[in-house]
């Protein structure tokens, strides 16, 4: 089977003329009764013995070849079930169950926000419902009053966090909104945003709206240390730093801040607070960076620091793009369990 053949089956005419059948001794012609070509016949039979042996072999040969078995399947399962322990591993890290506390409290704002018109309650309670993810009593509370409450990131609040701050962010009096990029079209054009005309959740119009109160007003130290931050923070959407917060992530994520700065908090508590916020907003791409980090560099996510993972190198999206495809590339993208918001209410 291991030489060249000229017929379907290796078999080869001049070879069975080398294996031709002897000449039969005298005395057998002498009981021919008939025209039989016995030699014929003899030759006949033998490439039908060997035809069959091969093809019964190639059939033999064709299911052994094509039947993975019972030990395969096994096999098989064994290496998704390693693989699925794996993605939830990775992603307990990523979004840790107990979620991440923020040296920060909610204080006022949340009643401020429906009081300055930045939030309409009854809109913003609706659209919780409609998503079948009704806001929980402790959530209600933060809008009605006054919260001592610190504030912790997880997978249950994410999505009313993300849209709270986003209106904090929005309606806050701040410089980064009145002299930074988002102006860079003029006052005319600043409702062509993402984050400014994807606010449908609101009492007032966008431009009595827009960076109209200050709801935390910030020290200069306090405001220094913020644009120092914004301007380091990126998120996954875009190459655009929190400085410009063209869209909700980046506009929630500025509120955020802003928060955290008004009540003293450190530009590490900051960058790590933007780390794990990060992390909840884009659990899927944060997965992936947290893939990579493990397989290329040996470090689980806990132990990435904050400043270097929102850093335009990996959170931006440029900088997601990149582990992306080297993830890929080495056949090494986890599965994904969906997730995360895009960039509307």
């Amino acid at each position: 089977m291991g030489r060249k053949s000229n017929s379907r089956y290796g078999f080869k005419p001049e070879a069975n003329k080398r294996r031709a059948v002897p000449k039969q001794p005298e005395f057998i012609f002498q009981f021919k009764i008939t025209r039989i070509d016995w030699r014929r016949v003899t030759g006949l039979v033998t490439l039908v013995a060997f035809l069959a042996g091969i093809g019964s072999g190639y059939v033999l040969w064709g299911q052994g070849a094509t039947d993975p078995g019972p030990q395969s399947s096994e096999t098989a399962a064994a290496t998704n079930q390693d693989e699925h322990a794996e993605h939830i591993a990775l992603s307990e890290q990523v979004n840790p169950p107990e979620g991440y506390a923020l040296p920060t409290e909610f204080g006022d704002v949340g009643p401020k926000l429906l009081e300055v018109g930045a939030i309409d309650r009854d809109a913003f309670v609706q659209l919780y419902q409609q998503a079948n993810r009704p806001l929980t009593e402790a959530q209600l509370a933060i809008l009605d009053r006054d919260s001592d409450s610190q504030i912790v990131l997880n997978r249950q609040n994410a999505y009313f966090l993300l849209n709270f701050f986003w209106a904090l962010g929005l309606s806050n009096q701040n410089p980064i909104l009145t002299e930074g990029p988002m102006m860079q079209g003029g006052e005319e054009q600043i409702g062509r945003f993402a984050s400014t005309g994807g606010w449908t959740l609101a009492t007032r119009p966008l431009g009595e709206l827009y960076a109209s109160i200050p709801i935390v007003p910030l020290t200069m130290v306090q405001q220094r240390r913020l644009e120092e931050v914004a301007s380091q923070v990126y998120r996954p959407c875009c190459n655009n730093p929190t400085h410009f917060p063209d869209c909700n992530h980046g506009m929630a994520m500025l509120g955020l801040l802003e928060l955290m700065a008004s009540q003293g908090a450190s530009k590490e508590e900051m960058v790590d607070a933007a780390k794990y916020a990060n992390a909840f907003w884009y659990p899927n791409q944060y997965v992936e960076l947290a893939q990579y980090f493990q397989s290329a560099q040996d470090r689980n996510f806990a132990e990435i620091d904050g400043q270097e993972l929102v850093s335009r190198t990996y959170s931006s999206s440029s900088g997601f793009t990149a582990v992306h495809e080297w993830l890929a590339d080495n056949n090494l993208l986890p599965s994904t369990s969906g997730g995360g918001s895009g960039c509307g209410v």
